[in-house]
């Protein structure tokens, strides 16, 4: 039997497809594509092959293993799995710095700026009522500070990290990879996970702000309800962004 085309994602600015083993990502932002083959080839971690790369298309290998869970999912994997999860980041955030920065890496003022117009507009279009904005836009206040910049992967969900047992098989999805606040990272990882966060700070190691990381994931909920809800995604499914909110009141 022929192998079927999979949907793994698809909306207006990128989809992804599997095909048998061979994932392919077509993004209409080309430098995007240049960003994720860049960040996979300097990264101190596993990552999927890169079987072939044109303009606007990326051809990878599928990875060995499965992932912890998914935003909205039961998390799954054992203590030990959540460390070596933690432990990977750790190794990526200490490498050498790339050259750009990514998602993580916005500047404060700019960052600001963006969450204060996207919480306007939340409340304006009527998607999030105006008490649980504002109390998330304080919680969120903790992370506008100074950083020291890592390499950060920017995208780091916890849909993204694959494991087999407890061993980190492949981290994939780097297109917003770049110097950036390495927080972040641990933010996307545990988003709606907050009961595996100390799992996987005990593999990261050394002292973390956990105020900072729930200002991240408040921060990052508010940015994303509006998109996804636009691009037919559901930020109100239980356990994901729209709880995340809920949860810091």
């Amino acid at each position: 039997m022929d192998d079927e085309v999979e949907v793994v994602v698809a909306h207006s600015e990128r989809a992804t497809l599997r095909v048998g083993d061979v994932y392919l990502k077509v993004d209409a932002d080309r430098a995007r594509v240049d960003v994720e083959v860049q960040a996979m080839a300097l990264a101190p971690v596993p990552t999927p092959d890169v079987l072939w790369h044109k303009p606007s298309v990326l051809a990878l290998a599928a990875l060995r293993g499965t992932t912890l869970g998914r935003l909205g999912g039961t998390s799954t994997g054992t203590s030990a799995a959540w460390m070596a999860a933690g432990a990977a980041i750790r190794q990526l955030h200490e490498a050498p710095l790339p050259s750009w920065n990514g998602r993580a890496g916005r500047s404060v003022v700019t960052l600001a700026e963006e969450l204060d117009r996207e919480c306007r507009l939340l409340v304006a279009k009527g998607l999030l009522p105006a008490e649980l904005v504002i109390r998330n836009r304080q919680v969120a206040e903790a992370a506008f500070r100074d950083w020291t910049p890592a390499f950060t992967h920017g995208d780091l969900q916890i849909a993204h990290v694959f494991l087999d047992g407890d061993e980190v098989t492949g981290v994939i999805d780097w297109s917003e990879a770049g110097q950036g606040d390495p927080l972040y990272d641990l933010a996307t990882f545990s988003l709606g996970h907050e009961e595996r966060l100390g799992d996987l700070l005990a593999g990261y190691g050394g002292h973390v702000d956990l105020e900072v990381v729930r200002a991240w994931w408040a921060l990052r909920s508010l940015l994303a309800v509006r998109w996804l809800s636009e691009h037919g995604f559901d930020p109100f499914a239980p356990g994901c962004e729209v709880d995340v909110l809920k949860s810091r009141m």
